[in-house]
């Protein structure tokens, strides 16, 4: 165990000299808009996706049965994923440049939504399915 301990740690460290001496041989422009997005990241997580997540968490706690928690909160991790994976993808801030949009992402986004959404309403009706046949076989 201290042996993967100590590989690990020489690995972050390796990683973090590569990352910094990166990001110090960059010009000032890139620096500049490096740091606002790191900046902005961080910011956009902790005053607007953290709160809006554990509200949206307490609230479905509140709200949901239990057996609901889990496939739900999977299929929104996995939503919230696919859509700011997407965001690139959809960003035509690029001039000149065709190979951008060469195939249909949009429909592929919607087909991996839909497939996500319902292999969530289907474990949770198989979930429920399960529940009910346990119950009645306690009640024989």
């Amino acid at each position: 165990m201290t042996a993967v301990r100590l590989l690990l740690a020489a690995s972050g460290i390796w990683l973090a000299y590569y990352g910094i001496t990166q990001l110090l041989h960059q010009n000032s422009t890139d620096l500049k808009s490096t740091a606002v997005w790191f900046i902005g990241g961080i910011l956009l997580h902790d005053a607007v996706f953290a709160p809006v997540c554990a509200l949206l968490g307490f609230t479905a706690h509140r709200l949901l049965p239990a057996r609901w928690w889990a496939p739900l909160a999977c299929g929104a991790v996995a939503t919230v994923t696919l859509l700011l994976l997407a965001i690139p993808v959809f960003d035509r801030s690029i001039p000149g440049n065709p190979t951008i949009l060469d195939r249909p992402y949009g429909l592929g986004l919607i087909a991996a939504l839909v497939t996500i959404w319902a292999l969530v309403a289907l474990y949770t009706a198989e979930s429920h399915r399960r529940t009910r046949s346990e119950l009645k076989g306690k009640e024989l």
